[in-house]
């Protein structure tokens, strides 16, 4: 799939503020450029981390949103900038593992994007519309089976985590379930709550309002850990199925070419904002697990290690882009 031509940005200034300080380097508008549309998960985590920033440097940051290609139009964007630190991008981690499975993109991701900073992790959470008939896991898997061949899950886009989890889970309870792909979680999960679709993977974020409002039910998540917004839902490796063991990750991006000492400032500064601890309650609020760490080569080595896991998994159910 080729990139199609980078859209009009949309930007929004959120914030600067009166101090003396200033940041070392310079006195630009920090921009924050978000691969996804406004109002979603990414977008908000790049607007309440960017408003502290700005409030701690004293410097404006402008978040602008890029969508499109899976995420890679905005990455393509921030990587066509200088490397100076004035431009850096706020996306998943399935913008450097996942995607590039499935698409061509104009730069590799695991060489020519760094990861600054990790600063929230999410996982995902096997539900289906609050009228479904099962109760817990095990009475899901048992109606699942009486409709082999039959029943469907839903994903919110082909090649993603939500793709994945579902034809695994299909795979190894030997279900036969028929792959429903979607552009987007939010169409999804109204078939799933309409009773369209029997089953989706979805991420925690996004299922979270919805769960608490009675209208999806939650049978198993599928992060490395118990949630924490739900401590007493198992884990799908705890249920049998530790390869359905998939963790989103928000976090800081830039260019692999920015200078080392650019690079520790952004770091820096990052970390101390996504360390506030208002900021820990905003993310925590809208579905985010505050997570932060600015440990660049130990996020290379995770991102080298899924990128092969995903291609395993592309490899063996042959998943290709609509």
């Amino acid at each position: 799939m080729k990139l199609k031509q980078l859209a009009r940005p949309a930007l929004v200034l959120i914030g600067c503020s009166l101090a003396l300080s200033a940041w070392a380097l310079g006195d630009k508008p920090l921009k924050v450029i978000v691969p996804a549309p406004a109002g979603g998960t990414t977008d908000i985590a790049a607007r309440v981390v960017g408003q502290q920033i700005s409030v701690d440097i004293g410097r404006p940051v402008i978040v602008e949103n890029r969508p499109g290609a899976s995420g890679s139009i905005g990455l393509h964007a921030m990587l066509q900038a200088a490397p100076d630190g004035d431009t850096i991008l706020v996306g998943p981690n399935n913008l450097l593992v996942e995607s590039p499975q499935v698409m061509k993109v104009p730069y590799d991701p695991l060489k020519d994007v760094v990861s600054i900073a990790r600063v929230a992790k999410t996982s995902y959470a096997l539900v289906t519309g609050a009228s479904y008939p099962a109760k817990d896991f095990q009475g899901l898997l048992a109606q699942l089976k009486t409709r082999k061949g039959k029943s469907s899950f839903a994903n919110y886009g082909n090649g993603t985590t939500s793709h994945y989890s579902g034809l695994i889970f299909s795979d190894q309870a030997d279900l036969g379930m028929q792959n429903v792909g979607y552009p987007g979680s939010p169409p999804a999960l109204q078939d799933v709550i309409g009773g369209q679709v029997d089953i989706m993977f979805d991420g925690m974020a996004t299922s979270l309002p919805l769960i608490k409002g009675g209208k999806l039910r939650l049978y198993a998540v599928s992060g490395k850990s118990r949630s924490r917004y739900f401590p007493e839902v198992p884990t799908m490796t705890e249920l049998g199925y530790p390869e359905i063991q998939f963790q989103g990750q928000i976090r800081f991006y830039g260019s692999s070419k920015l200078p080392p000492d650019v690079l520790a400032k952004l770091q820096a500064i990052i970390k101390k904002a996504a360390d506030a601890p208002a900021v820990q309650q905003k993310l925590f609020d809208v579905g985010l697990e505050p997570d932060v760490s600015v440990d660049t080569p130990a996020m290379l080595a995770e991102d080298k290690s899924l990128f092969q896991r995903n291609a395993a998994i592309v490899k063996k159910f042959n998943i290709q882009l609509n």
